[in-house]
């Protein structure tokens, strides 16, 4: 039996401690996952035998120690130096001809008739398996030969000791003595002429379970890894994929400007990266279906595995087969306690200097320096915060000594954003122009807590964090919602406690992912201002119907929080904007009459049936149609607001049913605002009509009170706790309980008024939603006035968990 060299058919996850855990994963990908259909392509790999072998057979493990044993552990001042040294004693050392001959002869048998191109694949060996080495080694791509295969397993034994790799082992206590290297030798598959990138089966910012984000950019997979371009990011969500729903709830255009492709004879290097042409730019690397088959191997590879997956990919442009290439085990939100959550929020905003893909949830104020690679970053200091082009691996002993990184490039599977998740050091990434919008020295904020942006701000802004543990919060028999508007917070909010999202704001998605004016792209040839029409053709770039963009972007947003809570129910509501507001979104000032009083004017639901706009509601329509019935995400229920008469609530619901929205089909609920005072005082009618009721406290209020609640003058006037808008509130309970109708309320007051909370609860209503910031205190409120009830003998049907 060969000890210093095996088949990919020979070994398994069971043989980590011989090949290591990333070897042993590639070898079970071959062997157990193929039958399964997931193709992965054949090669052989070395042992820690042969490496351990290699090292007594040229006598220079003991000279390595020796070297190591000078390493300046406090300041590593002359790690440069000793990992030179070691790097130059094992380059100069031989293979025996034995061995030599081993590899060769199981890359000529792996070639077969032709000799091939095969990618040879570090691995390191440890004693703990959870270890994940992400980066510290090296691959090298387009080997052909024996001279060439022989160099480049040697290169890698010797990427054992680079610097950042010396640094890693340090950092986590591992002797280095302990650790071997096993090479994978693995036919390349040419994604040179066609395309590559990863996958993680959990969303890697939040570790929320039910998605999984691909990445893919043109040519070889290195310029993902190493964070040279912005690549393709797609989400899917896996409860459809089960279904067999359409379940790619996201999909985000990178610009993948460079391409990397076998290089021609005549360069030193193997592989070159070339400029991707404008065309290609523009297009998805991926189609839909190959986009949904490259899932549902993941999901096969997370089932076989039991745990979240980080995996390769790669599409040969020449069969367009597609191949998992690599597996291994995520280890950031694997092993950490899901119940710990720090919170960190941003109290003020200056300038946004860039803005990129946010790695983490930090928030932190350091001074920028600009560096162009690891050997200009000199004198660096806990509140330095690397700007630069582009991370590579070569940065690792670096990043842990600074506050945060900025890069121009990369994505969120990047080399740098994974060694970022693991050191817990917050970066934003693929900034575009993070080097010419940050000046050296400039004190800066970066802030990732604000959904997957992250944004660099001017100046030192102020920030709160506070530790909190979900489990020590019990959820009341109330049910306690959120408020939500912006998907990108979805993810790491549905960690919080909570009972789904009792109101989704449109307007957000609308305004920040859509930005043009609904029937600006419905009426595109009719509108007047050619500077519009050019921003729209921009922004449309890529659309050959514009209609079809509005549909596209709004059901993502819509989609993404719908999935981040899914089973639980999630309301939508219909787009509320007032006509000045409308008026502001590209094209929009053609299709908006111009009004004394917004507020009390053309908005809501008058708008869903009207001439003006009814084309444009019809996306909406088409949009939600889309996330509940294509994607699967029936717990999407939809609320109509300021609904003024039963007879226009009926309009509503007629329009929607022309739409393909018909309450009841596929389990369709459609919710009312309860916020005119004829909603309250026709409720038992509305009841009729609608499935549900949600207070909007804060139009209900101005409404009641005669107040408008964008008046500063009137602002001492405008409180949710007088006497009135609590009648009103109190009568909109009574005739839901009476009409057996639910019904819950949405708004602040809940978490700033205990005595608010209270008597909500006293009145029997069924939920109430909060704004994320507001939710933990909503919670306790609604705890201590439930306990009070129940101290008070009031009721008997509210139970408790202590």
């Amino acid at each position: 039996m060969n000890l210093r060299v095996k088949k990919f058919n020979d070994i398994s996850i069971v043989d980590a401690d011989i090949v290591g855990g990333k070897n042993a994963a590639i070898g079970e990908l071959y062997n157990k996952l193929q039958p399964k259909g997931v193709p992965s392509p054949n090669g052989f790999v070395t042992t820690s035998f042969a490496f351990w072998e290699f090292l007594k057979e040229n006598e220079i493990q003991v000279p390595i120690e020796n070297i190591l044993s000078q390493l300046d552990r406090e300041t590593y001042s002359n790690l440069t130096e000793i990992g030179k040294q070691v790097r130059k004693l094992i380059m100069g050392a031989s293979f025996s001809n034995s061995f030599s001959n081993e590899i060769f002869d199981e890359y000529l048998t792996l070639c077969g008739k032709d000799i091939k191109e095969v990618a040879v694949r570090s691995s390191a060996i440890a004693k703990d398996p959870d270890m994940s080495f992400a980066g510290q080694h090296e691959t090298y791509l387009n080997i052909k030969g024996k001279d060439a295969l022989l160099d480049a397993v040697k290169k890698c034994f010797v990427s054992l000791y680079t610097n950042r790799a010396i640094k890693y082992r340090e950092d986590r206590g591992l002797e280095h003595h302990d650790v071997a290297l096993s090479v994978a030798v693995q036919l390349m598959v040419r994604s040179d002429k066609g395309c590559s990138g990863i996958g993680f089966t959990i969303d890697p910012e939040s570790g929320f379970e039910n998605v999984m984000l691909i990445s893919g950019s043109w040519g070889l997979g290195e310029n993902i890894v190493q964070g040279a371009v912005n690549p393709d990011d797609f989400y899917v969500f896996k409860p459809s994929l089960a279904q067999d729903k359409y379940p790619i709830i996201h999909k985000k255009l990178g610009d993948k400007k460079l391409t990397m492709v076998y290089a021609d004879a005549q360069h030193d290097k193997t592989v070159i990266n070339i400029e991707t042409p404008k065309d290609k730019q523009k297009q998805f690397v991926l189609s839909d279906d190959e986009l949904i088959t490259l899932s549902k191997w993941a999901k096969i590879i997370e089932d076989h595995f039991q745990k979240p997956m980080d995996i390769e990919w790669a599409k040969d442009g020449l069969t367009n087969s597609l191949f998992i290439t690599e597996a291994r085990a995520e280890t950031v939100h694997y092993l950490k306690d899901k119940n710990i959550h720090m919170a960190y929020e941003l109290l003020e905003r200056n300038e946004i200097l860039c803005q990129g893909n946010a790695i983490g949830s930090k928030i932190v104020v350091g001074e920028a320096r600009l560096v162009q690679s690891p050997k200009d970053a000199v004198e660096l200091s806990p509140k330095s915060i690397i700007v630069t082009d582009t991370i590579s691996p070569d940065w690792n002993p670096i990043l842990k000594q600074v506050a945060g990184i900025v890069t121009n490039k990369g994505g969120r599977t990047s080399h740098a954003a994974i060694v970022a998740r693991e050191l817990g050091v917050p970066a934003i990434v693929g900034c575009e122009n993070a080097t010419t919008a940050i000046a050296d020295g400039e004190t800066i904020t970066i802030s990732c807590a604000e959904g997957n942006t992250g944004y660099v701000y001017h100046g030192e802004s102020t920030y709160s964090k506070k530790e909190i543990d979900f489990s020590n919060i019990k959820m009341p028999k109330t049910e306690a919602k959120l408020i939500l508007a912006n998907p990108e917070m979805a993810f790491q909010l549905s960690n919080y406690p909570n009972d789904g999202v009792g109101l989704m704001r449109m307007e957000f998605i609308i305004t920040h992912q859509v930005k043009v004016h609904p029937m600006a792209l419905v009426k595109f040839d009719e509108l007047k201002e050619v500077s519009v029409k050019n921003k729209i053709e921009k922004i449309t770039e890529t659309y050959s119907d514009k209609k079809t963009y509005f549909v596209d972007k709004l059901s993502e947003g819509i989609a993404v929080i719908a999935a981040a809570f899914y089973p639980k129910e999630v309301i939508v509501r219909l787009s509320d904007f007032k006509t000045n507001e409308y008026a502001n979104l590209i094209g929009g000032k053609d299709f908006e009459p111009n009004e004394e009083n917004p507020m009390l004017g053309f908005r809501g639901a008058a708008r869903y049936y009207s001439d003006l706009y009814k084309d444009g509601f019809a996306l909406e329509c088409k949009a939600i149609k889309r996330v509940r019935d294509t994607m699967g995400l029936t717990n999407l229920k939809v609320m109509v607001p300021f609904c003024r008469t039963i007879e226009e609530g009926k309009k509503v619901l007629a329009i929607m049913e022309e739409n393909g929205l018909k309450r009841g089909d596929n389990a369709l609920e459609v919710f009312i605002m309860i916020e005119v005072p004829s909603n309250v005082i026709l409720a038992e009618q509305f009841a009729e009509i609608f499935d549900g009721f949600s207070i909007g406290s804060n139009d209900l209020t101005q409404l009641t009170l005669g107040i408008d609640r964008d008046s500063e003058l009137l602002i001492d006037l405008f409180d949710e706790n007088n006497e009135a808008p609590k009648q009103m509130i109190r009568m909109a309970i009574q005739a839901a309980k009476k009409t057996n109708t639910k019904i819950g309320l949405c708004g602040q007051a809940p978490s700033d008024y205990p005595e608010f909370a209270s008597f909500l609860v006293e009145e029997g209503i069924d939920s109430i939603s909060f704004n994320p910031d507001a939710l933990l205190q909503g919670i306790e409120n609604i705890n201590k006035a439930e306990k009070d009830l129940m101290k008070s003998g009031e009721t008997s049907d509210l139970i408790f968990y202590e």
